[in-house]
């Protein structure tokens, strides 16, 4: 972790709301108007209608999809499976932590995802209720906690909520901003090519010509249980063998991600929300493209196509075929997740969450941790 700019206190009023605590797994105390507070086990958790991807739902994220059980459970299991996880509730709201040595930080909390950071470990309206409490009781205890939040918007009410609770007691510094993007896909297929350049349009449409004389066909898969999930993911994993990633070593059949995309699409079997299709000639797979809803959003994961099919364009195809069936979903959001170049052609909407790092301030003093060099100016962040 480098050290980023330190973060500057707001003077707007940030909402209000409150709840008790408790730190008993399974047990809970009266609250407030938000209910009582629960320690939960993942495994009670890992659902998909439960109340952490209820509370997901409910607030307004840059990647929705990444804070659900689907990604976030999936990389505990597959890279951190010995994190010790800290899930609490309170009527619909969720507080989601990992604790584990870092090596430079020291005894850490972090959002469950720390390799990316696209979701937030604060999800409903009484989350940072969650957080102060849990920090309080930690704090209590001498247990002084430096912890990391991700998914933070600039200009949000909740950054400004962290910033006015924690900058008495805490160094803040924003150590990444990630930036996502995404479409939208008001008007169906059409709807969205209207609002794509004219060079790409014409691409397009030359491109599904040579593929369709070519004998590529298309065939859609929503797997509906672990043996469908598996049967899908090996097929996926074929393409990659073949792709310019797979024979580089560098694409999905790396082990630990490997074990992370099966562990999701197993997820996504559940509910039904995982969503495939394969470019096909013959009885060939020379391409793939892979997702999952989060009820009207869909966040693409993973596209690849054979090394040798690469003149036929087969990936942008792959993602007009994609867009078209969930129109026909009456899906509302591409998310097409981090932004890069070559996405500028197939969104229009960008949101730069931020990773912030809170340290407490006795502990800084005493370990004589350098400060950062550059102090953020302004309100609303970058």
């Amino acid at each position: 972790v480098r050290f980023g700019e330190r973060c500057p206190q707001f003077p707007h009023r940030p909402s209000a709301s409150g709840t008790s605590p408790d730190l008993g797994r399974g047990t809970a105390t009266p609250g407030q108007s938000c209910g009582p507070t629960m320690t939960r086990p993942a495994a009670e958790l890992d659902q998909p209608d439960s109340i952490w991807n209820r509370a997901a739902a409910q607030t307004a994220q840059g990647d929705p999809f990444c804070c659900r059980t689907e990604w976030q459970l999936s990389l505990q299991e597959s890279y951190f499976p010995k994190r010790k996880l800290h899930l609490r509730t309170s009527g619909s709201s969720l507080l989601a932590l990992a604790e584990r040595d870092h090596p430079e930080l020291g005894h850490t909390l972090e959002p469950l995802d720390s390799l990316w950071f696209f979701g937030s470990p604060l999800l409903g309206p009484d989350a940072m209720d969650l957080l102060e409490d849990f920090l309080g009781e930690r704090a209590a205890r001498g247990e002084p906690a430096t912890f990391l939040l991700s998914g933070v918007v600039p200009g949000d009410a909740l950054r400004e909520r962290i910033l006015r609770s924690f900058m008495p007691g805490y160094e803040i510094y924003r150590i990444k901003t990630v930036n996502v993007c995404s479409a939208s896909l008001d008007g169906g297929l059409d709807g969205f090519l209207s609002r794509r350049s004219r060079l790409l349009r014409r691409r397009l449409r030359q491109a599904t010509r040579r593929a369709r004389d070519a004998g590529v066909e298309y065939e859609r898969s929503t797997p509906q249980s672990p043996a469908e999930a598996a049967a899908a993911f090996e097929r996926m994993l074929g393409v990659e063998r073949t792709s310019w990633k797979g024979l580089e070593r560098r694409g999905m059949d790396d082990r630990y991600s490997r074990l992370f995309y099966s562990a999701m699409m197993r997820r996504l079997a559940v509910s039904s929300s995982g969503r495939v299709i394969f470019a096909r000639t013959g009885d060939r797979d020379v391409g793939f493209i892979f997702g999952g809803l989060a009820g009207t959003i869909y966040r693409g994961q993973q596209f690849s196509y054979a090394d040798d099919w690469a003149p036929f364009s087969i990936g942008n195809l792959l993602q007009q075929e994609q867009i078209a069936w969930l129109a026909e979903d009456n899906v509302v959001t591409y998310d097409m997740g981090p932004l890069m170049d070559y996405k500028h052609h197939w969104t229009e909407t960008r949101i730069g969450m931020e990773v912030l790092l809170l340290r407490p301030r006795r502990a800084t003093e005493s370990a004589g941790h350098r400060s950062p060099t550059q102090r953020v100016t302004g309100g609303g962040g970058e």
